[in-house]
């Protein structure tokens, strides 16, 4: 089994090469350093490598595949993790001058729990600045390449994450996605990204943008790598995907707002993904859902004075190290009031219900995942009113997701930098990984 061969592999498919006892983890390991250190974007991928953590990791797990006490399939596989978990003795920044030079004492609950399932953790991956933002474009500290196109912005907030993932350079990644940070940039460097339920995986030791909506997921090469990664990090059973299959399933179409000025590529790639869904054995039900474009509404006082809350006295102060947009992100948040919020609270909640009832007897709610393919970065970098316009419209279709409480799935449709996301109940995140895997099946 050559190098190329592992950076093409799924992590699950590396994780049964491990327990067949045709591939060391410590080789593995060794592998994957060797590639981000020699790949020519490996530091604008990675903010910073954990080597000494990712082989002593790999040696424990070695241990235990010789000794048949392997603690799950993932057990000895390499993944890269967003640079806003928590590593204990290792940097910490979230991709900010704000937190320069921060090393935190302790893991993040996931990265442990992760660790303990005997994951090997790679390093730190560069993301969009305090992480709001789903363009990918840092000038603080770094913008990572989209595997399409070295001008094409890479998606955030979980840019390095996907880049990492996408050029081989780790089996898997976790990003958070707060309005869609890891289906974006999984979508536009065709990957499967996974939004959990909020409250899922604790978010413990994970640097905070929004206590509401801040979410923890994968971005892999397989709908089973994103399933069994969360359920480690959740504390769950792996569902089981045999037999999954799209016979009798009955999906819902948006045709407002999810489709409103959606460009050509993605609409093209999305009817072409609902033709092939149908041919499976799905059912298309293309409905108005007022109630989605209602949630989208909420999104300025309830992200805005969220954000604000967290981070406003900070920027108040030291803002003049940050990036003017991601900056003005945050000072938008300033003129919300505490009754605009609560007000925008409740009515959440309300549109919460209104969508579990309008969409009883549907198994998931389907739509581009992002509306847009990726912008220019030195476009996005040279005119503001640009950057504002794009970030907005990339967010706009997974940031229903967050707002509505879903869990939500974003596919590769095989069109170059365009996904298929399915948005689903709240902790329904087992039957969204088999309707994932039948979906990847149907759209290969």
């Amino acid at each position: 089994m050559t190098e190329a061969d592992w950076q093409r592999m799924t992590a699950s498919d590396l994780g049964r090469a491990i327990e067949a006892g045709r591939l060391d983890p410590r080789d593995l390991t060794e592998g994957f350093l060797h590639a981000a250190q020699a790949h020519p974007d490996g530091a604008r991928i990675y903010a910073r490598l954990t080597p000494e953590r990712a082989r002593a990791e790999a040696a424990a797990a070695a241990g235990r595949a010789r000794a048949g006490l392997r603690r799950n399939l993932l057990d000895g596989v390499p993944i890269s993790w967003k640079d806003l978990f928590d590593t204990a003795g290792t940097a910490t920044e979230a991709g900010s001058a704000l937190l320069r030079g921060r090393v935190p004492a302790r893991d993040a609950e996931a990265l442990a729990r992760a660790a303990r399932a005997g994951l090997v953790c790679l390093g730190k991956t560069h993301m969009s600045e305090l992480a709001f933002s789903g363009l990918g474009v840092n000038p603080v500290t770094a913008t990572p390449p989209n595997r399409h196109d070295p001008d094409w912005a890479p998606g955030g907030s979980s840019s390095g994450a996907a880049a990492s993932v996408a050029f081989g350079l780790a089996a898997a990644a976790v990003g958070s996605d707060t309005g869609g940070s890891v289906r974006v940039p999984a979508a536009w460097n065709d990957l499967v990204g996974l939004k959990t339920t909020a409250g899922l995986i604790p978010n413990d030791g994970v640097v905070p943008l929004s206590e509401l909506f801040d979410t923890i997921g994968p971005l892999c090469r397989s709908v089973e790598d994103a399933a069994r990664l969360t359920a480690i990090m959740a504390r769950a059973k792996a569902p089981d995907l045999e037999g999954a299959s799209l016979r009798g399933a009955v999906f819902a179409v948006d045709e407002g707002a999810l489709l409103e000025g959606v460009e050509d590529a993605p609409r093209a790639a999305f009817e072409e993904a609902l033709r092939r869904l149908e041919r499976a054995g799905a059912r298309i039900a293309r409905l108005r859902l007022d109630h989605v474009a209602q949630a989208l509404e909420l999104s300025a006082p309830l992200f805005g004075a969220e954000t604000w809350a967290l981070w406003g006295e900070r920027i108040a102060r030291d803002g003049a190290l940050m990036f003017e947009q991601i900056r003005a992100r945050f000072e938008s948040g300033r003129e919300v009031n505490a009754a605009d919020y609560l007000r925008a609270r409740r009515r959440m909640e309300a549109l919460r219900r209104e969508h579990a009832a309008r969409l009883a007897g549907h198994d998931a709610l389907l739509a581009p995942t992002a509306p847009i393919l990726p912008p220019s970065v030195s476009r996005l970098l040279s005119d503001g009113d640009y950057y504002r316009d794009r970030n907005l419209m990339a967010l706009r279709n997974t940031r229903a997701g967050n707002l509505l409480g879903l869990c939500a799935l974003s596919v590769p449709t095989g069109v170059p930098a365009c996904g298929l996301m399915l948005m689903a109940a709240p902790r329904r995140e087992g039957k969204l990984a088999r309707l994932g895997v039948a979906v990847e099946r149907a759209l290969a």
